[in-house]
């Protein structure tokens, strides 16, 4: 069985790299880690997610701007994860939103939710 293929957008490197060894740990790959928001619309259309972890707000671009701009030619399930998920679900009520700090039981809870409902944009 093939692994999920899982993208990272997140503008801190240490939480990025976190991040990435965790999903590893899972038994996910990580196909793509990036900062920006043009840097991950480019990764997805190369490395094809399965499923996107997104830092809501970028220094450089908005992840919320990026994951409407990918899931305007294809649909791939995320998560945006941020310290203000009461204003992301404002915007996007119908998202998977993981609120800063999380533990890894909140990760997975949050996977198995992006993965079974009809993404929103």
């Amino acid at each position: 069985m093939q692994k999920l293929r899982v993208m990272i957008v997140e503008d801190d490197e240490m939480i990025a790299g976190l991040l990435a060894e965790l999903i590893e740990a899972l038994g996910y790959e990580v196909c793509a880690v990036e900062s920006s928001e043009n840097g991950a619309v480019a990764a997805a259309r190369h490395s094809r997610p399965d499923l996107m972890i997104v830092d809501a707000h970028l220094q450089n671009g908005s992840g919320m701007g990026a994951v409407d701009r990918i899931n305007g030619s294809e649909t791939i399930s995320h998560i945006y994860v941020t310290g203000d998920a009461k204003t992301v679900k404002i915007l996007k009520p119908d998202a998977t939103v993981l609120q800063k700090p999380y533990f890894e039981l909140d990760l997975v809870l949050a996977i198995q939710s992006a993965l079974t409902q009809v993404p929103a944009h």
